[in-house]
């Protein structure tokens, strides 16, 4: 298991954990949206069939089925048709749709079926600073497809100790990924996320967490935060919706800490 990351142009985040509700698409949507904020340019990626990435964002998934990552995954549109500007100068979208699920079906008997992602993303690569993908909690095809064509993933841990159980079972679906289609993959690292320090087993598990994987935790927590849970609703990042709030702050911190990591490694 690789524990460093290797900068390249365009790089690209997967946002990947197995266990729903840790906070995955919120952390897709709002580390994005303040790298964008920070004046990178960043292209975010729904690649879940749920499309909360995409509605999170003010876009509905069936105004217009014709543009998103489905058809682009099955090569019947090309990527750059697909942007979509979102409320954000420096931040487009690729939204998702129901339809991505036939992807495991239509594609498999592609020979390449795990590299249809990092090939349809390739010729808008090096238009942007970061490229997020926001993936399904379950592992299938587009799933794989994400880790194939990613850099690096990271990975939001809610402090809860049956959390920390499914880290190995994540962990090792990303050996699998770089033993096979991704040997240059990495783990950009761990966030802990709806943390709340009045619970004393929240505390219990961070300690854990930073004393098992040491600095691959990222020093920004998390905090849990209403306006965090109602921006979505609202089709806005926490940073439109309400910038004075913790959630905001936290988001802005952590966009702060992965481009940071990143400066450091290319100096």
């Amino acid at each position: 298991m690789r524990f460093y990351t290797e900068i390249v142009m365009g790089k690209i985040i997967a946002i990947a954990n197995q266990k729903g509700g840790v906070g995955k698409t919120t952390t897709a949507i709002n580390l994005a949206a303040s790298l964008a904020v920070l004046e990178k340019k960043v292209l975010i990626v729904d690649a879940d069939p749920q499309a909360n990435t995409t509605s999170g964002l003010n876009f509905s998934p069936d105004g217009d089925e014709k543009r998103t990552l489905y058809e682009v995954m099955i090569g019947t549109l090309p990527v750059e048709d697909a942007l979509i500007q979102t409320e954000i100068d420096n931040l487009h979208m690729i939204p998702s749709h129901i339809n991505l699920v036939g992807v495991e079906i239509e594609m498999l008997d592609s020979p390449d079926k795990e590299q249809l992602l990092k090939k349809a993303l390739a010729p808008v690569r090096d238009s942007y600073d970061y490229i997020i993908i926001d993936c399904s909690p379950s592992l299938g095809l587009v799933t794989v497809n994400s880790l194939t064509a990613a850099d690096s993933v990271l990975i939001p841990v809610q402090p809860e100790f049956f959390a920390l159980e499914g880290l190995g079972k994540l962990l090792q679906t990303i050996r699998l990924v770089q033993y096979g289609a991704n040997p240059a993959l990495t783990v950009e690292g761990f966030v802990v996320t709806m943390f709340d320090g009045r619970t004393k087993v929240h505390t219990q598990v961070v300690n854990e967490l930073r004393e098992h994987f040491k600095d691959m935790v990222f020093k920004t927590i998390i905090q849990r935060n209403i306006r965090l849970s109602e921006a979505p609703s609202h089709g806005k990042p926490i940073i439109l919706y309400d910038i004075m709030s913790n959630g905001a702050s936290n988001y802005l911190s952590l966009a702060k800490e992965v481009r940071d990591r990143n400066e450091q490694q290319q100096n």
